[in-house]
Order: C-alpha cells, then sequence, then structure tokens
C-alpha cells in the first residue's frame, strides 16, 4: 500500500473514531452527572455495573475508539513537529495504541468480575 493511500485510511479512520468518541463521551459523563446527582459512591456504581455485559461492551467500544484515534493524532503530531518519520514511527505508534488497548481493556475486566 503506498503512504499517501494509508494516510488516506488513517484520516479516515481517525475521523470515525471521533465520531464513536464523541457519542461516548456524551454518554459517559451523562452517567457520570447522574450519579454525581444522586449522591452514589464509586463503589456503588461498580457493584450496579459489575457483570453486567452492556456496560462491558459500551467500555469496549469505548476504549477501541481511543486506541484508534489517539495513536493517529499522536503520529500526525509528530511528523508535524518532529524530523521523526518511516516505519519506527509507525511501530512506536502502533505500541502505544496496543498499550492503550491493554490498559482499557484490563480496566473493562474490573467490571466483569
Amino acid at each position: 500500500m503506498s503512504a499517501a493511500r494509508a494516510d488516506a485510511w488513517l484520516f479516515v479512520a481517525q475521523r470515525a473514531s471521533a465520531v464513536v468518541l464523541a457519542v461516548c463521551v456524551a454518554i459517559h459523563l451523562a452517567v457520570i452527572i447522574a450519579a454525581a446527582q444522586t449522591g452514589i459512591s464509586a463503589v456503588a456504581i461498580l457493584g450496579r455495573t459489575r457483570g453486567a455485559f452492556g456496560w462491558m461492551a459500551f467500555y469496549g467500544v469505548f476504549v477501541a475508539a481511543i486506541a484508534i484515534h489517539a495513536p493517529i493524532g499522536l503520529r500526525a503530531i509528530l511528523r508535524e513537529s518532529t524530523r521523526w518519520r518511516g516505519l519506527s514511527l509507525d511501530l512506536a505508534v502502533m505500541a502505544f495504541a496496543l498499550l492503550l488497548l491493554a490498559l482499557g481493556m484490563r480496566a473493562i475486566g474490573s467490571l466483569a468480575w
């Protein structure tokens, strides 16, 4: 795949993940605000959401969107503000994406049990 074609796909992926993130952030903030207004504690929230497949799926989508969106943006910033190019940059942001995904899935795992 040519570099221009890869950049075009990354552009589309980042914009699509931004749409998903906008929805997820809105839902997440609404839940936080609702919980804060009722005075429910974090322990009580975890007690209610633990084992709930719907919440795990929602946060799985949220984490996946973050793991796509942030590394692509970081790659663009690094390319624009440094001389770093090529395979080493791509591998570094891919490693960052995998780290975000792993940490996010680990947090979601706490909802499972």
